[in-house]
């Protein structure tokens, strides 16, 4: 604990120049009211001394021991002075970020801490959508603020395919996922946007808070981006969250056997294996502060998640695309941990590196996050029985194709085998230094 304490003399917080500022005020006024009044306080404090040091030398035994008592006692005033002054300062720092930001938590060098890192993080850029986008936005809000995640928007299933057909908007889920997951502070309130209506509820069935709350504040605005922005503000979250495009789009997938399949829930239901994906419209125009975060970024990840339906859709966008192929960050793709049933049966980490070269055109970044470690046996057995297998680290053909692999633990083993956000945010950023 004590060393917390002294978080707030971290550089770049900006808060001991105006420390400084205001002592050196304090100072003037003093002198000022010093002036005002003829020098009178002086004289009130020259007879104060005169008494006080009386007292002293009667005490002491030799001018040493008299002269180490003044130092004793004014030392002990001047602590206790900048005690009340900090205490003061405090106080007037917790009111005023009560009332100005209420739902700031934590002591004041944390939210100083965090400012800092609002300011001066890296400036991350992760592409994809599903469950292991957020996993990892978990992890990267840890160490910068200066995040935006863009996400996909093919999503045709659940609450968000209903909200989709019948308001017309674009599909919320993944985007409420990552605006939860880049909250300040994740807790009733992300609990509440994350409650889904049971099947009994009627209407709101199958519905969770969260996509209607975006659903309402997209017809309150009139638009979805904006609707982004509000609910942005109202979970105070780190960074942004951006659409890959505000366009109407659907997913088509040429598969193994010859057939064309519409829809992100039908091409994962065929059974055939995925050759091929489109985007209809084709050609649909992403946001532009989503290629200016790329261009601007110190760091650009894809994925991880779900390779043809939450990775591949954002590069069928062409100026996502482009932009990766141009801007100058560091460029890394995390590979899944576990193959999925339908997207990615008996894929290897090769393999999915492959199938993002072929779908955006061509090199869209230049190291590859994959993981080595071995998930518990018992947890492998549940995931074979639902027809899913680790997914292969060939990392030699990886790097045969020009890539650079990094590869480590990066799995959190609870009662699902999914990536650690922590683990990954630091191989992440390690990068970027």
């Amino acid at each position: 604990m004590a060393d917390r304490r002294w978080r707030w003399l971290m550089p770049g917080i900006r808060i001991k120049r105006w420390l400084m500022v205001s002592s050196v005020g304090l100072l003037i006024a003093l002198l000022g009211v010093w002036m005002g009044l003829g020098g009178m306080p002086a004289r009130w404090l020259d007879t104060a001394y005169r008494l006080v040091d009386e007292q002293i030398r009667a005490v002491a035994t030799t001018p040493r021991a008299a002269q180490a008592m003044r130092w004793g006692l004014g030392g002990a005033l001047i602590a206790a002075g900048l005690g009340v002054w900090w205490w003061g300062l405090r106080c007037a720092w917790r009111t005023l970020v009560s009332i100005l930001q209420p739902r700031a938590s934590g002591r004041v060098w944390d939210v100083l801490s965090r400012h800092s890192l609002m300011i001066y993080g890296r400036r991350v850029v992760v592409i994809g959508g599903g469950t292991g986008l957020s996993t990892m936005l978990r992890g990267i809000k840890r160490y910068t603020a200066n995040i935006v995640a863009i996400v996909t928007v093919t999503d045709d299933g659940g609450s968000s395919g209903k909200l989709r057909q019948e308001l017309g908007i674009l599909p919320p889920g993944d985007i409420r996922n990552c605006l939860i997951a880049l909250a300040d502070a994740e807790g009733a309130m992300t609990a509440l946007l994350q409650h889904r209506f049971k099947d009994d509820a009627g209407n709101l069935s199958g519905h969770s808070v969260g996509n209607l709350l975006i659903a309402a504040m997209t017809q309150i605005k009139g638009d979805f981006e904006q609707a982004i922005q509000e609910i942005s503000k109202v979970l105070a979250i780190r960074g942004r969250v951006l659409p890959s495009t505000l366009a109407h789009v659907t997913l088509h997938a040429e598969m193994e056997d010859g057939s064309t399949v519409v829809g992100e829930t039908a091409i994962v239901e065929h059974p055939a294996r995925i050759r091929r994906l489109h985007l209809h419209p084709p050609d649909p125009n992403p946001p532009q502060e989503a290629i200016e975060a790329i261009k601007q970024a110190d760091v650009v990840v894809l994925g991880p998640g779900s390779l043809f339906t939450s990775v591949i859709p954002n590069l069928l966008v062409p100026k996502i695309a482009d932009a990766l192929r141009t801007t100058d960050a560091i460029r890394i793709y995390v590979c899944n941990v576990m193959t999925q049933p339908g997207e990615t049966d008996q894929f290897t980490a090769a393999d999915h590196v492959r199938a993002i070269e072929a779908h955006a055109g061509g090199r869209v970044f230049d190291y590859v996050l994959v993981n080595s470690a071995i998930p518990a046996p018992e947890l492998m057995e549940r995931y074979r029985a639902s027809g899913q297998e680790l997914v292969h680290a060939d990392t030699d053909r990886i790097r045969h194709m020009g890539y650079k692999v990094i590869m480590g633990n990066f799995i959190s083993q609870t009662d699902y085998v999914r990536h650690d956000p922590v683990r990954l945010a630091e191989a992440i950023l390690r990068l970027a230094k």
